[in-house]
């Protein structure tokens, strides 16, 4: 039984917790500054999968006088 809810509340908090994903592509460049180029004629990308968290609204902090 404890198994049971061990497992219940691991797969609970990874869900609750987990930030939403983003993929984000850039074009690859050479040494020359130019874009690279595949077999087909399109430009080269290196992309990577970022995660993105809210950002929190707060107070504006009072100025010392």
């Amino acid at each position: 039984m404890k198994q049971y809810l061990t497992i219940l509340l691991i797969a609970l908090s990874s869900t609750v917790f987990a930030a939403e994903e983003k993929q984000v592509c850039h074009d690859r460049v050479g040494k020359d500054g130019k874009p690279i180029t595949g077999k087909d004629g399109k430009v080269v990308q290196d992309c990577k999968t970022i995660k993105v968290h809210k950002k929190l609204e707060g107070t504006e902090v009072p100025v010392k006088k």
